[in-house]
């Protein structure tokens, strides 16, 4: 099928710096009430940073529990990006800065 993708991940101990065409990788939990999604983005729409991708993923812990993958355009250096995530990080359970890296990539 030629709508397919293939999405492969690059691991390294070292941060790298920003390209100038960057996205960042987030996996986020957050409680399991009405618009506790919605207020969890509204930092992103605030500061202008688009989101390319959000997943969910099922906990396995609980029924009906999830974290949520996001990609959003930037590096975390950016200066919106970084406020942006610790606004987000302060509204989650969980929070994991999975990195960030060039688009092409």
């Amino acid at each position: 099928n030629t709508d397919n993708t293939t999405r492969f991940i690059v691991i390294g101990d070292q941060n790298i710096g920003g390209s100038g065409n960057d996205k960042t990788s987030i996996l986020i939990s957050i409680d399991n009430k009405s618009g506790a999604l919605n207020s969890l983005l509204e930092p992103l729409s605030k500061n202008k940073i688009s989101m390319s991708k959000i997943e969910s993923i099922p906990t396995k812990i609980n029924n009906w529990e999830y974290m949520f993958l996001l990609d959003i355009e930037g590096h975390i250096d950016d200066k919106l990006v970084k406020e942006s995530l610790k606004e987000i990080q302060k509204k989650s359970i969980f929070f994991k800065n999975l990195g960030s890296y060039p688009r092409s990539i």
